[in-house]
């Protein structure tokens, strides 16, 4: 089936393989850069193994089981003596952090009133609430003090002028208003400070409390003590790092803590015992990845061997520390194999560099050559489908290709795509297009069917082999119809065609010996005529003889050489019958007219019903216009003796004419009333 669009055949699949390959390169040179700078790896080429050195590190640092006893004692002193400071610690807290966002803090003195309340609305804008407790308090008393001054002294200036005390008003008591809003606003930012400072106390309570769960947990897994008790140091270093918790938990929370820490501690006594066993398991199967590791220089892709590696060194992270005698040698081993693997790597990267140079000029004349197509406007259906299949060929070769360069990938690849999506682009708008001709030329197809189907059954072969051969034509002139209506179309016009000429052929085949019958029974019927015996009534000696008229058209061809002969001599015996009936020529000619027509009728020769009535009109039209010039040159003649003489002539003619017109009118509806008949 064909594709109409490149996008569906080609870019997900290629885009899909080409994000795979291109990240694997990216990784590789990634990786190869992180080798070159990680001073723990020597430069000797190992992917990743600053995660695997820093594993080792830490099993080179991993306490031995007497070491373990001593931490276990040092960190029981600890966690008591945390839990006896822990109001210290939070009062240390906070004056590092007030500390910490502690500002500038400036001489307000010297300021006005209203200079007080800018920079009142400028502290609590700017900076933490928690950092400008001291500076708004200070601000606030000396904002009262200059506003009691003020007040005063312009009161003790009121009395003095006679007025009243009790009425008195200072001008500028919204500035306390001010003040007021301004210090409600520091109040409200301050509550709600404290509101979330022990929401976030209670919010660390339960990370603690989630934290002792974790060490719970730690005595029921089933790893290597020293990963177990690494799990327990990175637990009491989250911990320490949590922020406070609210003061009447502390003592519950660290009387909780310390009790599972001592749990703990006894679980690592008790399987001090196993961590030899844990070494060992742990060393066989470094071992095996070792001998994994070096199996995969033997790989036949290098890419999967790379790949496969990485796993290897995931596992390797994940299995933990060996017996220190072999740790150093195990690790030289497997990193040996990595260096290896890597090299082959390296280089097949390299190589692959230059095959996508080739790849790209081998994609370049691709993109050309479609280029090329669409350049063509072709009209034919035909000429669209086999470029159409020529592109698809160019399609499937492109996917073999392989990748070109990265930087040059996207922008070859979207050159191709966008040729092949025009040139099926254009192809669908042809089609299109000619889909409503083909649908006009379906339905001029079928009316050459039904025309054919028509004809097929006529034994005028002259007349009929000609109209069969105009309809062939016609019929390759008129163009394509839809795809799966063409086959049925043109079987149905052929078996119509190949009906008529074989049975055509056939005729001919056997004229010869026909003829010869025909003319014998032809013979015989003349001799029939001949000693034709009247019967009692004329009515049954017409009947008689119409019959014989009717066997006769029935017989079919004679002979060309005895043809005019053996009809002319029929043609006067049957007449002498009917002068003997005394029956005058114009009723003859409407019972041979009779004969004739029923002949067609019991043949079903439809063909030659429509040549008689079309001979018929044509006489009758020629019969209209006849008379209408003879009574048209009526008004030309004059009143004398000699043009009504010619008049008289001429009014004779159109009544003739009249009656010929009469007679032909009548045949022409026994035609029709015949052809009602065949249907």
């Amino acid at each position: 089936m064909e594709t109409s669009d490149f996008t569906n055949e080609t870019n997900q699949p290629e885009k899909g393989a080409e994000s795979t390959e291109n990240k694997s390169v990216e990784q590789n040179e990634k990786q190869n850069l992180e080798t070159q700078i990680d001073p723990q790896l020597s430069g000797d080429g190992v992917v990743s193994e600053d995660v695997e050195v820093k594993t080792e590190q830490q099993t080179q640092e991993s306490p031995s089981s007497e070491k373990i006893e001593e931490e276990m004692i040092e960190e029981k002193e600890v966690e008591v003596v945390g839990a006896k400071t822990e109001s210290e610690l939070e009062s240390k807290s906070e004056n590092k952090k007030s500390k910490k966002d502690s500002f500038e803090k400036e001489d307000y003195s010297g300021l006005v009133r209203s200079e007080l309340l800018s920079k009142l609305n400028g502290l609590i804008n700017a900076y933490p609430i928690e950092t400008i407790k001291d500076a708004v308090e200070e601000i606030k008393t000396l904002f009262y003090k200059k506003y009691k001054a003020e007040s005063a002294e312009e009161k003790k200036v009121f009395v003095e002028e006679g007025g009243n005390p009790d009425d008195f008003k200072f001008s500028d008591e919204t500035s306390e208003e001010t003040f007021k809003v301004l210090y409600n606003q520091f109040k409200t930012k301050k509550y709600e400070l404290t509101q979330n400072i022990e929401n976030q106390k209670y919010e660390n309570l339960k990370i603690k409390y989630q934290i002792i769960d974790e060490i719970k947990e730690l005595i029921n897994k089933e790893e290597s003590i020293n990963k177990t008790f690494q799990e327990f140091r990175d637990l009491q270093d989250k911990w320490r790092n949590i922020g406070l918790v609210p003061q009447k938990e502390v003592k519950n929370l660290w009387e909780t803590y310390n009790h599972n820490v001592e749990q703990f501690y006894d679980y690592i006594n008790i399987n001090k015992e196993l961590r030899d066993l844990d070494l060992k398991k742990n060393m066989e199967l470094k071992i095996k990845l070792c001998e994994n590791a070096e199996a995969l220089l033997l790989s036949d892709s290098v890419t999967k061997a790379f790949k496969t590696l990485q796993e290897y060194h995931n596992q390797w992270r994940e299995i933990g520390p060996v017996p220190r005698d072999n740790k150093d040698d195990l690790w030289e081993r497997f990193k040996a194999a990595t260096t290896s693997i890597n090299k082959r790597h390296q280089d097949y990267f390299e190589s692959l560099k230059d095959q996508q140079v080739t790849n790209l000029e081998q994609k370049e004349a691709l993109c050309e050559k479609v280029e090329e197509i669409v350049a063509f406007n072709f009209t034919k259906p035909k000429d669209w489908e086999d470029k159409a299949q020529e592109i698809i060929e160019i399609q499937k070769f492109w996917r073999t290709i392989g990748f070109a360069p990265k930087k040059d990938n996207n922008k070859i690849y979207q050159r191709f795509k966008t040729g092949c999506d025009e040139f099926f682009s254009r192809k669908r708008d042809f089609y299109k297009d000619a889909k409503q001709v083909q649908k006009n030329n379906m339905q001029y197809k079928l009316d050459l069917c039904v025309q054919a189907e028509a004809l097929k059954d006529s034994t005028e072969w002259k007349k009929t082999t000609e109209d069969f051969i105009n309809l062939q034509k016609r019929w390759k002139e008129i163009g394509p119809v839809p795809k799966k209506h063409s086959e049925l179309l043109w079987k149905r016009f052929r078996t119509a065609c190949d009906y008529f000429f074989n049975v055509k052929s056939e005729f001919f085949n056997t004229v010869d010996s026909r003829q010869e019958d025909n003319l014998k029974l032809k013979q015989e019927l003349i001799e029939k005529i001949k000693n034709f015996q009247k019967a009692d009534t004329e009515k049954e000696n017409l009947k008689q003889l119409m019959a014989i008229q009717k066997e006769w058209s029935e017989i079919g061809h004679v002979p060309i050489k005895q043809k005019d002969e053996i009809q002319k001599e029929f043609r006067d015996a049957i007449d002498e019958q009917f002068e003997k009936l005394k029956i005058d020529i114009s009723e003859r000619n409407k019972i041979n007219f009779k004969s004739k027509v029923d002949t067609w009728v019991s043949s079903n020769s439809r063909s030659k019903l429509y040549s008689e009535r079309n001979k018929l009109v044509s006489k009758i039209n020629e019969l209209e216009n006849e008379i209408s010039l003879y009574e048209n040159n009526i008004g030309f003649f004059s009143k004398s003796s000699n043009s009504e003489a010619l008049m008289g002539e001429v009014l004779k003619k159109i009544e003739l004419a009249k009656e010929r017109m009469v007679a032909l009118r009548e045949k022409l509806r026994f035609l029709d009333k015949a052809d009602q008949d065949i249907d």
